[in-house]
């Protein structure tokens, strides 16, 4: 594995933090590139049927902006 050419450890920690989020992103054009194991996908599907069977949670958006303009006045 070649070396980094930038020296994280002289970075920022707010210009590490927009590295990351770069690496990330790189790595989330490709589906593929990060093959989910069969752990991970029934959990996934686990958690997947704990929503469905939870229904529908929080409120929606219109009572949402009521509240706030409630707490406005």
């Amino acid at each position: 594995m070649a070396r980094a050419a930038v020296d994280i450890g002289a970075l920022s920690r707010d210009e590490q933090l927009e590295l990351l989020d770069q690496l990330w992103q790189s790595l989330g054009r490709d589906p593929g590139i990060l093959p989910l194991t069969e752990l991970h996908t029934e959990e996934l599907d686990r958690r997947l049927d704990d929503l469905e069977n939870e229904g529908p949670v929080g409120i929606g958006w219109d009572e949402l902006v009521e509240q706030i303009r409630a707490r406005a006045r």
